[in-house]
């Protein structure tokens, strides 16, 4: 399978084009990157694109990938509306696996809190913590808010109405529902998310922590070989893995 990835002068690019080129399954036909050295884009005949770029330069690739019919992943957190809107409109021509995270063991996680949620009800308080690398540039990260979306789901409640984040000053008493999210930033860590459940009598506390980019790397390549040939749609990588 022919791919190109986006973003390969990144961190999680060149543990993409790593793997990938070990795998005799897969081709890297193009790095893309505005990155001296690389390339400016992919040649035809390729068949899907891997995108960890920064977010402002996802609507022109997803948009060409869409023109071209291309399988496309995104990996890329932090867009904003009308970026998020470009893909939204690129699904409607091709397959796009959107997801904040790649893992297996994230994704598996997602469903976890999500029973939780369900399970322990309104008693218990939800707090979100995840910690990244000083290098990190959009917070919170993508997967903490796909844990508190999911911690939402489990309560029955739309995240926007219900979220918090961090908080300063005089807030008063925690409201019962509220679902606060915390972003810590330092050192090299690769990625850790906390979901806490706090009751009167009780803590719940589940957590996930990355070793190795490589967890996030071999899922969005997993996610490119699954879409080549899906119909157009937006699929996350619960679809990929058959959690959803």
């Amino acid at each position: 399978m022919k791919i190109a990835i986006v973003g390969a002068a990144g961190r999680m690019g060149r543990m993409l084009c790593s793997l990938a080129e070990a795998d005799p399954a897969l081709e890297v036909v193009a790095r893309v990157d505005v990155a001296d050295g690389f390339d400016r884009a992919w040649p035809a005949g390729t068949e899907a694109v891997i995108d960890f770029s920064f977010h402002s330069a996802v609507p022109g690739f997803v948009a060409r990938a869409a023109a071209e019919g291309i399988a496309y992943v995104i990996g890329t957190t932090g867009l904003s509306a009308d970026e998020q809107q470009a893909v939204d409109a690129a699904a409607q021509r091709i397959p796009v696996v959107q997801s904040g995270n790649y893992s297996l063991g994230v994704n598996l996680l997602l469903n976890l809190v999500e029973t939780a949620a369900r399970t322990l009800g309104a008693g218990y308080d939800i707090e979100v913590v995840e910690m990244h690398h000083r290098h990190k540039k959009d917070a919170p990260s993508g997967t903490a808010l796909m844990l508190a979306k999911a911690a939402a789901a489990g309560c029955g409640e739309d995240l926007d109405k219900v979220s918090v984040f961090g908080r300063k000053g005089m807030v008063g008493e925690r409201p019962e529902g509220e679902i606060a999210i915390h972003a810590l930033r330092g050192g090299s860590v690769v990625g850790d998310h906390t979901v806490m459940f706090a009751g009167d009598v009780e803590r719940v506390e589940i957590t996930h922590k990355a070793q190795s980019r490589e967890a996030f790397a071999a899922g969005a390549l997993k996610a490119a070989q699954w879409a080549a040939g899906r119909n157009p749609g937006i699929y996350t990588m619960r679809d990929v893995l058959g959690f959803a």
